[in-house]
């Protein structure tokens, strides 16, 4: 703080302090002159309610007395007065910095036994996957949702399913929380044309069990095997290499309708899950990892 503020901050204290003071005697000490029967002349209604002057009630004044002293200790002990730091020398910053330490030691003498977990074992663990849950809903629900079942808007995925795009593995859910995936599907409308772009849509929708008209998807099959196949394989099962989704299950990144397929198709679609690596450290994406793993196998488990 500079110079002047810290005079400007000084004075404004001691003003308001001394005319605080200043009215807290005043009103103790000054005298009103009043009638024999204890008013002061001044009559409303007629004369039927006149004003009285009592003494201030003694808490009140008891009150204001230990407000004025506890300000005074308190500018004494802690910042407050200018650029003066206060007796104890107490800081926000060193109060963080304290809490912080404080907690970082009760947070590794619970996670040091972690350590030497797997993924897998972690995911069995009811403590370390609560504290992964909480780690998730505070850095990735935004995207995903609280319970992890993704956003068709952003084409966030389903991290609770059985569906993968690189991999369900522990590793491969570890690389894409700490270095995150970018995806793309380039825009095929300009290769296939208005008709070409309908007939895959048709095909693709009818082979994860939607009605389409057989001449459709005769016609999208063709082009599928010509154009789809080197990302999305023969069988259009994906491929977890390069992130090709599996066209031909129940699990969609942007909407298995019709339309949202035939605009997947014509414009493409570009998805980005951001680098965790600066953000979490090792043991927080850990769990996080055991989180997601375990809610798959809660709906294994059925």
């Amino acid at each position: 703080m500079s110079g002047f503020w810290s005079t400007w901050v000084m004075v404004l204290a001691c003003v308001t302090a001394g005319i605080s003071l200043f009215l807290f005697v005043w009103g103790i000490t000054m005298r009103i002159p009043t009638y024999k029967d204890g008013t002061t002349g001044h009559a409303w209604a007629h004369g039927v309610l006149r004003e009285g002057v009592r003494p201030l009630p003694i808490w009140w004044m008891a009150v204001s007395l230990g407000a004025f002293l506890f300000a005074a200790v308190y500018l004494y002990r802690y910042p407050g007065f200018g650029s003066f730091g206060g007796k104890l020398a107490w800081t926000s910053k060193g109060e963080h910095q304290s809490a912080a330490a404080a907690n970082g030691t009760l947070v590794e003498a619970r996670v040091a036994g972690w350590r030497s977990l797997g993924i897998d074992q972690l995911a069995t663990d009811s403590g370390a996957v609560s504290i992964g849950h909480r780690v998730y809903l505070d850095n990735c629900a935004a995207c995903h949702g609280r319970a992890g079942h993704g956003n068709r808007t952003i084409g966030a995925p389903d991290l609770t399913d059985a569906d993968w795009l690189y991999g369900g593995d522990s590793d491969t859910i570890l690389a894409s929380i700490l270095d995150g995936r970018n995806g793309m599907m380039p825009p095929q409308g300009e290769a296939l044309g208005h008709a070409g772009v309908n007939a895959v849509a048709s095909y693709v929708v009818s082979q994860s069990g939607t009605l389409a008209p057989p001449d459709q998807v005769a016609a999208g099959k063709v082009h599928f095997e010509t154009v789809c196949v080197a990302c999305h394989g023969p069988d259009g099962r994906g491929n977890p290499q390069l992130g090709a989704p599996n066209l031909f299950d129940k699990a969609w990144l942007y909407g298995g309708d019709i339309t949202s397929v035939v605009n997947t198709v014509r414009d493409g679609r570009s998805g980005v899950m951001p680098a965790w690596r600066h953000r979490l450290d090792q043991d927080e994406v850990r769990l996080v990892a055991a989180w997601v793993v375990a809610q798959g196998a809660r709906k294994a488990a059925p």
